[in-house]
């Protein structure tokens, strides 16, 4: 899961984090996966984005259908939270203000959203996941919720992005800073010796 959230996204989360509080301590945990549930629903069916998005519908109609939708489904909290975003034009947003609102979760309760880039994209061997965990931990003061992505770019290893940092820690990465570091050198080696790289010098 990403975690760049726009200020609007973040707002709308920050209202809806605020109101779940006042339904009790695992309230916010609930609605956090109701929430992801709905998004990732509109993640999955192309129609059901358009849906929420397309300013061609008529708001009532679209207001009564999502009432059909989610009613008994979802809280009535979240529902109402919908039906607020319909009406100031901001359902095609849903998928940002999940984003935010899980990030928000996140902070409050001491934990850190992490994405990891491997080449194939898999779940991490446990030792090494403990070993990014731990890292995490040292660095944020925070527990790290680790989401997978693949990157056949990088050969091997393991990138890291954290908020806005990103660690690099993959193969591919590290070849790029060794030609550089090499080529750095020669650069420094041809400025202080030309000779060197002169055909017929003695390379002394």
């Amino acid at each position: 899961m990403s975690t760049h959230v726009d200020a609007v996204a973040k707002v709308y989360a920050t209202s809806l984090l605020e109101l779940s509080l006042k339904q009790g301590a695992d309230a916010p945990a609930q609605m956090g996966g109701e929430l992801e549930a709905l998004c990732e629903a509109a993640r999955a069916d192309a129609k059901f984005r358009e849906f929420l998005a397309s300013p061609m519908l008529d708001r009532v109609e679209r207001e009564a259908s999502l009432q059909r939708i989610l009613k008994g489904n979802v809280s009535d909290l979240l529902l109402n939270f919908v039906m607020v975003l319909s009406r100031k034009g901001r359902l095609g947003h849903l998928l940002e203000i999940g984003d935010a609102f899980d990030q928000l979760l996140q902070e409050r309760f001491g934990k850190v959203e992490v994405d990891v880039y491997t080449v194939n994209g898999g779940a991490l061997p446990d030792e090494v996941a403990t070993a990014v965990k731990a890292r995490v931990k040292s660095a944020f003061g925070k527990e790290a919720v680790l989401h997978s992505y693949a990157d056949a770019a990088m050969i091997g290893g393991i990138k890291l992005r954290i908020g806005d940092q990103l660690i690099d820690g993959s193969v591919a990465t590290r070849l790029r800073r060794m030609q550089a570091a090499m080529l750095d050198a020669a650069r420094t080696d041809l400025a202080a010796k030309p000779e060197r790289f002169i055909d017929g010098g003695s390379g002394r």
